[in-house]
């Protein structure tokens, strides 16, 4: 299902859902003076789960709410469907969906050597929204009978099997698919139809692959996801992946069948739409995007730079469900060097477990808030360290190296690196809901540490997932309404690496807004200053970062740039890179309380109260 039923110049409505894990979004589009834009939004609890097991009642009841707003009609008259096409009185010309109920796709991904094959395996599932339950190769530790223990107990929706290069090793990628064969994984919902796997392997072996996973297995071939070392091909896996989440997984999920009867394009998982979102960004500005969609149970961070494309989830960092987790990983102590008050561990960490056991309440005053902001910080710290884990080089290259490399102690991991990327987009819950937008901005910013000149943008009503998804079919409504009415312009950060101690000068910058008077600011270290600029300008900025401090140009060389405006403006951050608090409690409250105030970031002299 990938049609439209009207030429793209005649339609009139678009209606996108999400069916989350407890809640169903729908977002309606109308083309409105010759573009598309947003024209009002429909929530319901999703009923996946007992007594209703049918994801159809919350979609409908999401699309009603929508109806009562606009007096449009889009159900059909026994409330089975949705009319389509829009004939003039009732109806919409496109409707798609994306899911993520009932846990998402869940899936095992197995590869020869653990850096090499499987970690190409991991990266494709991944890119194509699943959430990975395990990584299994042959060198990671185990012995074949926990391998085997350890399949039967995931029960996934879907099995990627990857290994060996194309007329590589052959005995030794079958020895992992003889593993699996013992293993009898069942799938989760249900035996009552074979288990989907993916073989992106060897395609030497692919005669001896399809005897061994002739019964019980939903088999499928693809192109091979290393054919050489030197090269990755994910994106043959990564459509096998859609296409089986569509005609095994969603088929058999109560309701979903007939939701697809109802869609004009396949059913995508909720994170793979978001992924295609943040490429819209990265198409549309030609630039390196890093992105996050932080939620209750998840943080998943994307990366576009130089054209590839990494998703990674971190399925126990999330700001409800998962927040103990948050608490557990970092530490209690670095979630409380962000508070600028004093306050025990045992309470900050009561307030955390009441958040896990009743995820949907919001912070009711603001010392709640701020608790909450810090777990975001370190979410999104966590979620990056993750994500440069799986976003790195491919292994077993052979590396051409210069005498310049001589001198280099080691090669980087990771190819993600601040200074490369020059816009951050950021979703989710607390983001679009914090009462301040320069508070997401702040978080974004002291979770992921951006250097030189970055675009901070966030989605505004949570809607890059409907918007990702109506991109694959009609990308210049996807964009009109993502452009005007999803990201927020939050503004710009200009943040130069380096350190040295307090006071020390960092930078020098000039800020020419067209018929208006030039701003000059000149910055110590450990300074942080905010400069209100209009969403809709665009400022000149000359920055001259002092000896010792690199805005992307090299330390000490001069950078002029075009600075974008936001509802949060231009935030100049000679804090130095990397960011570093101060030991002492007192020390770090007080400078915590100086930030906080030059940004404006809460209101005046509530804070002083808290501390």
């Amino acid at each position: 299902m990938t049609g439209l039923r009207k030429p793209k110049e005649e339609m009139q409505y678009i209606l996108a859902t999400d069916v989350g894990s407890t809640t169903t979004k729908a977002r309606f589009f109308h083309r409105k003076d010759g573009e598309w834009r947003f024209f009002v939004s429909g929530e319901a609890p999703t009923t996946v789960e007992a007594p209703y097991e049918d994801v159809t009642m919350g979609v409908r009841n999401a699309v009603k709410e929508v109806e009562e707003l606009t007096g449009h009609r889009i159900l059909s008259e026994d409330g089975k469907g949705i009319i389509v096409p829009y004939d003039g009185r009732a109806g919409i010309d496109l409707y798609c969906t994306t899911s993520s109920a009932g846990g998402g796709l869940q899936m095992m991904v197995a590869g020869l050597i653990k850096i090499m094959t499987a970690e190409s395996a991991n990266r494709a599932a991944l890119g194509a929204g699943a959430i990975v339950m395990d990584v299994i190769s042959r060198d990671d530790g185990r012995q074949p009978h926990q391998k085997i223990r350890r399949i039967r107990m995931l029960r996934p929706d879907m099995i990627l099997l990857a290994g060996g290069t194309d007329g590589g090793a052959d005995v030794r990628v079958l020895e992992m698919a003889e593993v699996i064969k013992a293993s009898d994984p069942k799938p989760r919902l249900g035996a009552a139809y074979e288990l989907p796997l993916v073989y992106a392997g060897n395609k030497n072996v692919r005669r001896q692959i399809e005897g061994l996973f002739d019964k019980g297995f939903a088999l499928t071939m693809v192109d091979n996801l290393r054919p050489v070392l030197e090269r990755e091909n994910t994106e043959p896996a990564r459509n096998a992946v859609h296409e089986l989440f569509m005609e095994h997984v969603m088929s058999h999920a109560p309701g979903y069948t007939k939701l697809m009867g109802w869609t004009d394009v396949d059913i995508m998982p909720t994170p793979a739409a978001e992924g295609m979102a943040m490429r819209l960004i990265a198409n549309r500005y030609k630039m390196n995007v890093l992105g996050v969609g932080l939620g209750g149970a998840t943080t998943n961070v994307y990366s576009i730079i130089d054209g590839r494309f990494v998703r990674s989830v971190s399925a126990n960092l999330g700001m409800s469900y998962s927040v103990t987790n948050v608490m557990k990983e970092a530490g209690i102590r670095n979630i409380m060097r962000w508070l600028p008050f004093s306050r025990d561990e045992e309470d900050v960490a009561g307030r955390l477990m009441n958040k896990m056991i009743r995820p949907t309440t919001i912070p009711q005053t603001l010392e709640d808030l701020i608790v909450e902001h810090s777990v975001a910080r370190e979410a999104l710290r966590l979620g990056l360290k993750h994500h440069r884990t799986i976003a790195t080089r491919l292994k077993g290259v052979r590396v051409q190296r210069t005498v310049e490399d001589l001198f280099e102690q080691a090669m980087e991991e990771s190819y993600v690196k601040m200074m490369d990327i020059k816009i951050i987009a950021g979703t989710g819950g607390l983001l679009s809901h914090a009462p301040r937008r320069v508070q997401s901005m702040v978080i974004l910013i002291d979770a992921f540490q951006p250097e030189g000149v970055t675009r901070m943008f966030q989605d505004s009503v949570f809607m890059m997932p409907h918007l990702g998804v109506v991109s694959t079919v009609y990308q210049e409504a996807a964009w009109n309404v993502f452009d005007k009415d999803c990201l927020v312009r939050l503004g710009t950060v200009i943040a130069p690496t380096g350190s040295g101690k307090s006071g020390d000068p960092v930078m020098n910058v000039n800020l020419e807004v067209p018929g208006e008077q030039t701003i000059k600011e000149d910055l110590g270290l450990g300074e942080i200053k905010r400069v209100n600029l209009a969403e809709e300008k665009e400022a000149k900025a000359i920055v001259t970062p002092c000896r010792g401090f690199d805005v992307g140009n090299g330390p000490g060389h001069e950078v002029e740039t075009t600075v974008m405006g936001g509802t949060a403006g231009i935030v100049l951050d000679a804090r130095g890179r990397p960011l570093q608090l101060p030991d002492g409690e007192e020390t770090r409250k007080e400078l915590l309380l100086k930030w906080f105030d030059a940004l404006d970031l809460y209101p005046a002299g509530k804070l002083e109260e808290l501390a």
